[in-house]
């Protein structure tokens, strides 16, 4: 294996600097030595100065507690607050609390640069992380605060929203390709110039990211060296990444897995900033020294036909897939073994590097491969699968592959399981085109895969019957008789309205849709409605609606409203060849007899009326126990004179 590793990495000037002013600090025994915040992001460097006595302060408050020692400020420096309460503290303490200043001099030009400009009257804008102890102490020099950006979004609002004069910065670590982009963004600002970038980015780290992305490029696997917490390190994974699928993020030489490493040719190995030469050194010793074809062998194992072996996929091709199973020979998997459709391109379907179980089926396939199989091992598992699902009628849910003239088709795991028309619903359905790609529920009741044909029938009906039985005495269960509800139209007959209650279905009947005349349903309601009814009857699982409310009852009060001798308007509602019968309101009919239209003789109501005709009339009968009323057209008609001079007459004699 060729190993390179990058020149730039490592430690740069500034954690270099500080670091070795801690080390030569903790030579003094009579010192006790402090830094504020680790020295740098590399705990195996922290902790050996802890061995020499070295103690880490958090916060501010523990170095203004301290009577004496000697407190060393980080490369990563301070705020202009926090480093100006330091020096008071060792002033009043007539230097028994010694302050030493270790911060990088790239990080104090930033200090010095955003400090003037934001006295100028410009708006800070910093690219780097807010969370950083860098950054957050940038911010501490800038007299009005300063806008912290990391994304292309945050990029785009300040350059939207902000009227003033920018002066953009960066920290020290940060990536420089993308610190061009935000600043693309923010030249759309309104008050930008040339003037308003300064690129403050370490030499050293726009060096190490360049050097990384070559090595990426070049290598067939990356080591990326450096502190879980360190943000250049971090930086350094993501743009190695970029460039090499295999970049591995480790901390110390402890932390490598050899075995990864065995198929590739060439490795690139860099390191972040806070990264001690020593480490890189036992990473890069480590890897040349290892023999890989000894670890080869002792990593080889024995197979057999039919066992289950788990690989990593190293080539895929439009027809086969090449797995390393740890094995001399590396297994192939052909397309008819690892997917029915006879057209596909495995390229589409399995990324080199990810994992595959397949079953074997020739140690030695003639030309000193392992033919495996997917499908295979897919098949006999799903059938197991089927096999506990038919024995324990557990529910299960597929996809809806096809619709077929008899039933449904549906695949679990590339198993095709038919279902019957009639198991489909728990109603009759005349097309079942609706359920094609849907996700249904079934169970399996029949499971025979080792007879000729290998029948294997799902059912729906049961669960939808199970599901709806539980539904309905659940409902049951909280409604009586008389409770008012809304429901939903779920269907439309010529005798009445089926309501979803709730999960359960209730009938209402025509009859009882209103206390007038309905002719039709249909023109009334249509499905997805929603109508509030009442609970008019439950009989076992039959549950009669009503809409005809007492309040609305139009007989209320009938004996006031219709006593004999009231004139009454109403509309002709239908006819008979005995009379006709007049709507007075919704709900109220009453009888005009052919007699009673006209004092002159009429054959049939329909010579002298219509359907919808508005007539006035006189109330002659009311029968409310029956709910009967009698009018009379005539009883307001002047009688004609004929029959005025016949009664004179005969009152005369």
């Amino acid at each position: 294996m060729n190993v390179k590793v990058a020149k730039t990495a490592g430690f740069c000037f500034g954690v270099e600097r500080a670091v070795t002013t801690v080390s030569k600090l903790s030579e003094d025994a009579d010192k006790t030595v402090y830094t504020y915040g680790p020295i740098i992001h590399n705990e195996d460097v922290v902790n050996k100065l802890a061995g020499r006595g070295v103690r880490v302060l958090n916060t501010l408050e523990d170095v203004l507690a301290l009577d004496r020692g000697t407190v060393v400020i980080r490369s990563h420096g301070v705020a202009r607050d926090v480093h100006d309460r330091m020096m008071a503290r060792s002033e009043e303490t007539n230097g028994a609390v010694t302050i030493v200043d270790a911060t990088c001099p790239f990080v104090k030009k930033i200090h010095r640069i955003v400090s003037q400009e934001s006295e100028a009257g410009k708006r800070i804008i910093i690219c780097g992380d807010a969370k950083h102890p860098e950054v957050q102490g940038i911010v501490g020099w800038c007299k009005h605060g300063a806008a912290v950006i990391d994304t292309y979004e945050e990029a785009s609002e300040i350059a939207e929203k902000n009227d003033e004069a920018p002066c953009i910065v960066a920290q020290t670590t940060y990536n420089y390709t993308k610190f061009k982009e935000l600043v693309e963004i923010l030249s759309k600002m309104r008050y930008y110039s040339s003037d308003s970038v300064v690129n403050t980015i370490c030499n050293a780290t726009e060096e190490r990211q360049a050097e990384a992305q070559e090595l990426a490029h070049s290598c067939d696997a990356m080591v990326v060296i450096g502190g879980l917490n360190s943000s250049n390190t971090r930086k350094l994974y993501e743009l190695s990444k970029q460039f090499c699928g295999h970049t591995f993020y480790v901390q110390a030489a402890d932390n490598l897995e050899l075995r990864d490493f065995q198929s590739f040719r060439s490795v690139g190995i860099t390191a972040g900033a806070s990264t001690p030469r020593n480490i890189i050194e036992e990473v890069q010793k480590n890897m040349e020294d290892m023999n890989f074809e000894q670890l080869l062998e002792e990593s080889l194992k024995t197979i057999h036909n039919g066992e289950v072996v788990s690989g990593t996929v190293i080539r895929v091709k439009e027809d086969e897939i090449v797995l390393n199973i740890g094995y001399k020979a590396d297994g192939v998997i052909t397309r008819s073994e690892y997917t029915n459709r006879p057209n596909a391109d495995l390229r589409e379907l399995v990324k080199e590097g990810s994992t595959l179980e397949a079953k074997v089926l020739k140690v030695n396939d003639g030309e000193g491969q392992v033919l495996l199989s997917c499908k295979k091992l897919m098949g006999e598992r799903v059938s197991q699968q089927l096999q506990d699902a038919f024995d324990n009628k557990t529910v299960l849910k597929a996809p809806v592959a096809s619709v077929e003239e008899k039933g449904l088709i549906v695949v679990v795991d590339e198993t095709r399981i038919f279902i019957p028309a009639s198991m489909v619903s728990d109603t009759f359905e005349r097309d079942l085109s609706k359920y094609k790609d849907q996700e249904i529920e079934f169970l399996l009741v029949e499971y025979d895969v080792k007879s000729r044909k290998k029948r294997i029938i799902g059912d729906r009906k049961q669960l939808l019957v199970a599901q709806k039985k539980a539904k309905m005495e659940e409902v049951l269960g909280r409604i009586q008789v008389g409770d008012v509800i809304d429901g939903v139209v779920k269907n439309i007959t010529d005798f009445g309205v089926f309501v979803d209650i709730g999960g359960v279905d209730g009938l209402l009947h025509i009859s009882e849709m209103s206390w007038g005349r309905i002719e039709n349903p249909k023109k009334v309601f249509k499905t997805g409605d929603t109508v509030k009814v009442f609970i008019k009857d439950i009989k076992g699982e039959k549950i009669a609606l009503s809409m005809k409310f007492a309040d609305q009852n139009p007989w209320a009060n009938a004996e006031d409203r219709y006593a004999i001798g009231t004139i009454v308007t109403g509309t002709v509602a239908r006819m008979t060849t005995f009379g006709a019968f007049v709507e007075l309101a919704s709900g109220v009919d009453a009888l005009l007899h052919v007699s009673q239209i006209s004092h002159k003789r009429v054959e049939k109501p329909a010579d002298v009326l219509s359907i919808g005709q508005e007539i006035e009339a006189k109330i002659v009968d009311f029968k409310p126990e029956e709910k009967k009323i009698s009018l009379s057209m005539k009883a307001l008609a002047p009688a004609p004179v004929e029959e005025v001079e016949a009664e004179t007459e005969a009152d005369a004699e």
